[in-house]
Order: structure tokens, then C-alpha cells, then sequence
């Protein structure tokens, strides 16, 4: 299994205690297919602050390829978080460098010698989907909760799985994966916290519950389910067994503090 993953970082820091947490939905899905087991690489862009060369080092520390990690002048992005129980709210986000981030050839290039390409809603990379498609890559987006995104229509003919955060096994959601589905996805994938998952792959719908778990810090659980899920279909298995796969690496996330 070869992924490289393109687009947003940021300094996940939590407003109670002032500590500060890599992050980004890119790094993140990075972070957990090498812990599966995965070769994995994430390009994106850093600013020459402290937490930079932080988010920097700790991304190398889990074993990611950073050789395509660019350092720009200014402000690495930083989420403020705050915790409402064992959830976590978002607050303020400053893109800082990322805000200008854009593929270099060299970078598209490099990207090629890769199994599958995954980015995110915030990741700026979206524009060069349909290059990847073209090169013969498969391709993966996290919507996150953006379902009314008009990127939901325009994007997702050149995504193969796209995966959307929803709360509940409903008709909206349902005719939203069909019609994904219907644009050339091979699946599409929404996970709908304490209720578990859905996918639908053009002729039936497959769902999957959540274990007993004790729950820290819901932090990267939707990230760790697509690695999962992606693991899962590198490997051959069922669209069930992908679900569990995913599952099963979201309760492991969520049973500690911060995405990893």
C-alpha cells in the first residue's frame, strides 16, 4: 500500500490547557495508514515558525515521507479547539502559509508514483483531481460535514471514494451517496458518529455500527475511519469488511487525547 496524501496541516491547540497538537485531515489520514501498515508521503506547505518545524518533526516521527514538505515564509495554520466534554468544538482556524498552497509539476510528478492520492475540503488540492484521475491514481476526499459544498457535484466525478460526516442514517443521506455514486465514484462513504457508518456502491447500501468505547477526545475519528476504510480497499476486502476496518480504527482514536 502506497498513499501520498496532499493538502491542509494545522496546530490542533486547545484552549484549556494551551497545548498544541499536529493536525489536518491530510496529515492525520497520513499518520494512521502508516500505523496500518501503509508507505505513506504528505506534501504540503509549513510556515517558518516554531510550529513548523514541530509539525515537521512529528510527522517524520510516525514514519511519514516529509520530503515534499515545503517551508514558506509566515504562519503555520493553527485550529483553536476548545472541549465540551469529551467533544471537541473548532473554534477560530488561521490558514496561515496554506492558504496559498498549490501543487508544483515536480510535486505532481512525484505524486504519481503513488497507489492512491487523498485530500480533504480544506486542503486546496481539489483542482488537481482531475490530473490524478488522468494519470491513472485512485483517488480519495474527505467532504467532512460541507454537503451542500458545491464541490459535492463538481469534484466528485474525479473522486473514487468520497466520504461525508453526517449524524444519522437518513433519506437525505442516502440520496446524497447515490447520487455521488451516480457522478463515478466506486463508493461513497459517510460516517455518522455515534451511528455508526454507511457506503453505497451503486447497488446497495451497507451500514455498520459503532463498539462500546470509552471516549476521551472525539479528535481525528473521521480521519482514522478513512484510513481505515482505505486499508481496507487496497487490501481486497468487502465494502463490510472496510466498514469495520474503519470503525474499529476510529475507537481506537478516540480513546486518547488528540489526533495522534
Amino acid at each position: 500500500m502506497r498513499i501520498v496524501t496532499v493538502g491542509d496541516n494545522c496546530m490542533d491547540v486547545y484552549q484549556s490547557s494551551g497545548k498544541a497538537y499536529p493536525g489536518g485531515n491530510p496529515v492525520n489520514v497520513a499518520v494512521y495508514l502508516t500505523e496500518l501498515g501503509a508507505e505513506t508521503a504528505y506534501i504540503g506547505w509549513v510556515g517558518t515558525d516554531p510550529y513548523g518545524e514541530l509539525m515537521i518533526q512529528a510527522i517524520e516521527g510516525k514514519g511519514v515521507d516529509i520530503s515534499h514538505i515545503s517551508k514558506k515564509e509566515g504562519r503555520t495554520a493553527v485550529t483553536q479547539v476548545e472541549m465540551i466534554g469529551n467533544d471537541r468544538k473548532f473554534g477560530d482556524y488561521d490558514e496561515g502559509v496554506m492558504a496559498q498552497f498549490t501543487l508544483t509539476s515536480e510535486e505532481l510528478r512525484f505524486a504519481e508514483g503513488y497507489q492512491l492520492v487523498h485530500s480533504g475540503i480544506w486542503g486546496h488540492a481539489d483542482k488537481h483531481f482531475p490530473y490524478f484521475k488522468e494519470k491513472g491514481l485512485l483517488t480519495s476526499f474527505d467532504f467532512s460535514d460541507q454537503l451542500e459544498d458545491e464541490r459535492v457535484q463538481t469534484l466528485t466525478p474525479h473522486v473514487d471514494y468520497p466520504f461525508f460526516s453526517y449524524t444519522r442514517d437518513d433519506e437525505y443521506i442516502r440520496q446524497l451517496l447515490v447520487d455521488v455514486k451516480r457522478r463515478g465514484a466506486k463508493i461513497a462513504v459517510a460516517t455518522l458518529g455515534e451511528n455508526g457508518s454507511l457506503a453505497f456502491d451503486g447497488e446497495q447500501f451497507y451500514t455498520y455500527g459503532v463498539g462500546e468505547v470509552s471516549v476521551v477526545d472525539t479528535m481525528g475519528a473521521g480521519d482514522s475511519f478513512i484510513a481505515g476504510f482505505i486499508t481496507g480497499i487496497l487490501k481486497g476486502l468487502s465494502i463490510s469488511d472496510c466498514l469495520e476496518l474503519g470503525a474499529a480504527r476510529a475507537a481506537k482514536t478516540i480513546a486518547y487525547f488528540g489526533a495522534w
